[in-house]
């Protein structure tokens, strides 16, 4: 590919001269809660497993006489808020830099509120990803630096519209974000096809929702969890549209972010002045970006499987992460369902597999294929 002179790489001598201070956007939580409706488009990739899946679902309806509703269930990513503030500042720190960490879970702000509570956080920005539905789709838009004082009241009403989604109400929710001159809008992963909706199809609507709602957003992010050619298409859109694109990690394991904004800006609110006002962003490229994206995906994977005895909340084992809403609306964790402490054989072999996928020597052989078929060049 040809060369981006907004991106540095890492790895190269000289990458962060010039700027003082890293910016680690777009990262999660466990106050970040992921849906397991992905679990049988997966399942249909291995016949084996999707076979052992019918059972289980064959089972559960002979039992509670309904289908099993994978949308009531969720995960959580590992770490708790305190432990992903330090993990994002520990790598900008030992880069020499000054750190800023905006922190976005899925349509929740409390992360970055209850930072912002204690002594060595208190300027951690208000930042959240948010869920808009769209014409048959849906996009996630990262909102940095929301004024704290509001953030609650600003959360509740953009999680109304995407409860209850009403095209006509947007431009009126985006003015009211955009209001605060501090405030940034990014569109995250514009060409992540979440949905299933098929590529082609969600592509189009992400450019036909970019050029209504351009006047509101600020810039376009370059994922550190998306294939580089998708990542090329979001380069390609924002040429289109005149518009800077900027960092965005995606964080929901225990790997740091994977991409990094570069800075001279004393304050998040100068940064964001920077991309808001001037366009200007620089983008650096962490060492973990040179691995296989495969792999570390599969890393992620096994960091959510893994157990933390440490965790801000006491959820030590995977288990205590996985939450499922009864049909009576109460809420539990995935441990409380296990008749006896024993977990059902999908359930066990969805967990082996994990602790295998964490295997070096698989890891040893997959940068092996990467290096024989880069996926990107600078």
């Amino acid at each position: 590919m040809p060369t981006i002179p907004f991106l540095r790489a890492a790895w190269r001598p000289g990458a962060f001269r010039g700027f003082r201070t890293g910016v680690s956007l777009h990262s999660h939580t466990s106050h970040s809660r992921e849906s397991l409706d992905f679990i049988p488009r997966f399942a249909a990739a291995c016949p084996p497993v999707a076979a052992l899946l019918r059972r289980y679902e064959a089972r559960y309806r002979r039992l509670h006489e309904r289908e099993l509703d994978y949308a009531a269930a969720w995960w959580t990513p590992p770490l708790g808020p305190r432990e992903a503030l330090i993990l994002e500042r520990n790598q900008i720190e030992q880069r020499g830099l000054a750190p800023f960490v905006s922190i976005t879970d899925h349509d929740n702000v409390e992360a970055p509120l209850l930072l912002r509570v204690l002594g060595d956080s208190r300027d951690t920005p208000v930042g959240v990803e948010w869920t808009v539905p769209w014409r048959g789709t849906f996009f996630h838009l990262g909102l940095h630096n929301i004024p704290p004082r509001r953030a609650a009241e600003r959360i509740a009403e953009l999680n109304r519209f995407t409860a209850n989604p009403d095209e006509s109400l947007l431009p009126g929710l985006f003015d009211w974000i955009a209001e605060s001159p501090d405030a940034l809008i990014v569109f995250n992963h514009p060409y992540w096809d979440e949905k299933d909706r098929g590529c082609a199809f969600h592509a189009r609507l992400a450019e036909d929702f970019l050029h209504v709602h351009r006047p509101w957003i600020h810039a376009l992010e370059i994922n550190g969890l998306r294939p580089w050619s998708e990542n090329r298409r979001a380069v390609a859109l924002a040429a289109s549209a005149g518009m800077p694109l900027i960092s965005g990690g995606d964080r929901h394991g225990c790997e740091p972010n994977a991409l990094l904004n570069l800075t001279s800006a004393p304050t998040f609110s100068e940064f964001v002045a920077e991309v808001r006002e001037d366009g200007f962003s620089c983008i650096a490229l962490m060492p973990q970006f040179r691995e296989p994206l495969l792999l570390r995906l599969l890393s992620a994977f096994a960091d959510v499987m893994r157990d933390n005895e440490a965790h801000t909340y006491g959820w030590a084992r995977w288990n205590d992460r996985v939450f499922f809403r009864r049909h009576s609306g109460q809420v539990e964790p995935l441990s409380a369902a296990f008749a006896g402490g024993r977990e059902p054989s999908l359930i066990r072999l969805f967990a082996a597999c994990a602790r295998l996928l964490d295997n070096h020597r698989l890891h040893a052989v997959m940068r092996g294929l990467q290096r024989s078929a880069p996926e990107f060049e600078l």
